[in-house]
């Protein structure tokens, strides 16, 4: 057998499921031109991608620390559980999800050290969720000394200083999706690996292949996928990839999300987004095989919605229904 040929790596989840990790006889090592680096290394203020700030507690500059942006992400999580909401409503449906996922990632904390977790990310509204729980998790984490190398991560939790995080991107990816994951890393503090996937030259497979060569030490990658994701129905919160891929778990703190709850997290939050999504686009992949999604379409008549691909969209928040998210999809 050959590489299974892998869709188009989601932006807002990932493709990295059990359905598509099948065994295989062969691997393809992805080629160092398609591999990419970008580390939080200048003093510049971070500029957003539409040249609007979040809000203040994560506007943060390159001369912030991953621990002031943790306590931030921390204090907005913990004061939006902290909220009353009736027991029947979205919020505190997400507010229930929220506790979930942080119990999660406080397993994983326990079974692995930091330097031993990356974490799948591409700038879509699943991975921006965990990301942004991921981060209030490590809450508190102690500055690094004066002696610790700020563009590098270290083997102790004391002193890291960013997130190592592996970033696989289709071949046509969306200008406005690379900008939005540029800042996005900054503000965050991630150290991203860019790996861009042309089956079947370059695969899913390979592209993990090569990650965890140079990255040894990683023993688990968390995830953005949610259960209503191409094969994820049967997806747990941890999960070993299969034989003939490479050995590592994979965590999935945001597996049972649904649709409307990662939008209604993102904006009890604040938090900012990429701009795709206000133009109607609710799941992203590559320029070719994603459109806005239909049901968004605005009607003559309407007066909201912004410019999208033939036409005019309501914004991606604005969907309810998960059957309905991929519908803008090839």
């Amino acid at each position: 057998m050959t590489d299974p040929v892998p869709p188009s790596p989601d932006v807002d989840g990932d493709t990295i499921t059990a359905a598509t990790m099948t065994p295989a006889s062969t691997s393809t090592t992805t080629p160092e031109s398609n591999t990419t680096s970008t580390t939080t290394t200048d003093n510049e203020t971070i500029a957003p991608p539409n040249g609007v700030f979040p809000p203040s507690d994560l506007s943060m500059s390159t001369t912030s620390t991953l621990s002031t942006t943790i306590a931030a992400c921390h204090a907005k999580v913990h004061t939006f559980l902290s909220e009353s909401h009736p027991p029947d409503s979205l919020l505190s449906a997400v507010q229930h999800q929220t506790r979930l996922s942080l119990a999660v990632l406080a397993t994983a904390l326990h079974r692995y050290t930091l330097p031993e977790l990356a974490l799948s990310y591409n700038g879509g509204k699943d991975c921006l969720v965990l990301l942004v729980l991921f981060l209030a998790s490590l809450h508190p984490l102690p500055e690094p000394s004066s002696s610790s190398n700020s563009t590098t991560t270290t083997t102790t939790n004391e002193t890291i200083t960013t997130i190592p995080a592996i970033y696989a991107l289709p071949p046509d990816p969306f200008p406005l999706v690379e900008t939005f994951v540029t800042w996005s890393s900054r503000a965050y503090h991630l150290s991203i690996k860019k790996y861009t996937t042309d089956p079947p030259h370059s695969t899913i497979r390979s592209t993990f292949a090569s990650y965890l060569s140079s990255n040894p030490e990683t023993k688990a990658i968390f995830v953005g996928t949610r259960r209503t994701d191409p094969h994820g129905a049967k997806l747990s919160h941890f999960d070993r990839t299969d034989r003939g891929w490479p050995d590592f778990v994979r965590v999935h703190p945001v597996i049972d999300w649904h649709y409307a709850e990662i939008w209604a997290f993102i904006r009890a939050l604040g938090l900012r987004y990429c701009e795709l999504y206000d133009r109607g686009y609710t799941s992203l992949g590559g320029t070719a095989d994603t459109l806005p999604n239909p049901v968004l379409r605005v009607e003559q008549g309407e007066e909201q919605g912004q410019e999208g691909q033939e036409g005019k969209y309501r914004p991606a928040y604005e969907l309810t229904e998960d059957l309905e998210e991929r519908l803008g999809r090839n």
